[in-house]
C-alpha cells in the first residue's frame, strides 16, 4: 500500500450473515491520496455507510485490508481511530451543553490533555466563538452542522469523513458548509465526502469514487471521469413549431417546448453535421444550437446502469 495515501483499502469485503447472506461490500480496493477532497457517491444501500463504519472501527470487516494514515486497523486500531474524525449525518447533541462544553468533553474522551486542547481555535474556525456559551438547543441548524465538524476535529485527525453533511439543509446553508469544507482542505485535512447531491461532489471534490451494490464502478480524478462519458446532448431551436420528430432521429430525441429538438448522441457513432442535414431535410431552419456539458449526473446514471446489466 502506498504511503502517499491517507487511506488505502485492499480487497475489502463485508458479508452480513442471517437467513440469507448479504454482501454489503464486494472486493473493494481504493486509495485516497493525502490532502485530497475525495467524494464517495452511491444510492441508499450501495455500501457507503458500511465502508465508513469499517474505517471508523464501528463495523468489523469480513476480509481485506484497511490502512488509515499508514496504520492497519487490525494491527494498530487505536492509532487508526485517532487518525480519523467522523461527522455523521444525524445531529446528536445534548441540548443542555454549550458548544464549548461539548468540545471539551469530546477532547477528554479522546484523552487530549487540557494544555493541548484547541477548543477556542475550533470554535473560531467554524464561526461559533460568539455562541460558545449558548445552549446547543438554541443554535440554528447550520450552527449545529458546523459544531459537528468541530467536534470531529478535537483530536486533530488528519482525515475527516463527512457523511451526507448537507442532507435536508437549504441552498444557502449548503453553500456555507461548502466554504467551510474547502477551507479545511486548504489547511491540509484530507476530506472524504459522501453525498447524494451530485452537484455537491462536482463542486467540491477532486477525486470521486462511485459505489453501486457494494462494488466500486468508478474511481478516478473528477476531470477524468467527466471526459469518459460517451454521449453528449445538443439542442436545436428551430424557426417554427415541431410537428413530428424526424424518423432518422427518433432514438434519444425529445421535443422541448414547441420549437426545440433535444438530442443525446454518441460522437463516435454520429456526427453533428449529419443531424443538421436531417433537420434541414424536413424544411426546418435552425435558429440556435446549444450544447450541454457532461456532468456527474450523466456519469452516475451511465455507470450505475451499466453495473446492473
Amino acid at each position: 500500500m502506498n504511503t502517499i495515501n491517507a487511506i488505502s483499502i485492499k480487497d475489502l469485503n463485508k458479508i452480513y450473515k442471517g437467513k440469507t447472506e448479504v454482501k454489503a461490500l464486494d472486493n473493494i480496493s481504493i486509495d485516497i491520496p493525502k490532502g485530497s477532497l475525495f467524494g464517495l457517491l452511491g444510492t441508499n444501500g450501495a455500501g457507503k455507510s458500511t465502508l465508513i463504519n469499517i474505517m471508523a472501527g464501528l463495523v468489523i470487516k469480513s476480509s481485506g485490508a484497511v490502512k488509515i494514515w499508514e496504520s492497519d486497523i487490525d494491527k494498530n486500531p487505536r492509532q487508526a481511530k485517532a487518525s480519523i474524525g467522523i461527522v455523521p449525518q444525524e445531529l446528536n447533541f445534548d441540548p443542555f451543553f454549550t458548544p464549548y462544553q461539548l468540545l471539551e468533553l469530546q477532547a477528554g474522551m479522546y484523552g487530549v490533555p487540557k494544555k493541548d486542547r484547541i477548543t477556542e481555535e475550533l470554535l473560531k474556525m467554524v464561526n461559533l466563538e460568539n455562541k460558545k456559551m449558548s445552549y446547543t438547543r438554541g443554535l440554528s441548524g447550520g450552527m449545529r452542522r458546523r459544531l459537528m465538524i468541530a467536534k470531529a476535529l478535537v483530536h486533530k485527525p488528519p482525515i475527516l469523513v463527512l457523511d451526507e453533511p448537507t442532507a435536508g439543509v437549504d441552498v444557502e446553508l449548503r453553500r456555507q458548509l461548502w466554504k467551510s469544507v474547502k477551507e479545511l482542505n486548504k489547511k491540509g485535512v484530507t476530506i472524504i465526502l459522501t453525498t447524494h447531491y451530485l452537484e455537491e461532489a462536482e463542486e467540491l471534490c477532486d477525486y470521486i469514487a462511485i459505489i453501486n451494490k457494494g462494488k466500486i464502478v468508478a474511481n478516478d480524478k473528477k476531470e477524468n471521469l467527466l471526459s469518459t462519458i460517451e454521449s453528449k446532448e445538443i439542442n436545436f431551436t428551430l424557426d417554427r413549431e415541431i410537428d413530428n420528430i424526424p424518423k432518422e432521429l427518433t432514438d434519444n430525441t425529445n421535443i422541448k417546448g414547441k420549437r426545440t429538438l433535444s438530442i443525446r448522441y454518441n460522437p463516435k457513432e454520429q456526427q453533428v453535421e449529419r443531424i443538421i442535414k436531417i433537420i434541414q431535410k424536413e424544411k426546418y431552419n435552425i435558429i440556435d444550437i446549444s450544447t450541454k456539458e457532461n456532468d456527474l449526473e450523466d456519469i452516475f446514471l451511465q455507470l450505475t446502469k451499466a453495473s446492473t446489466l
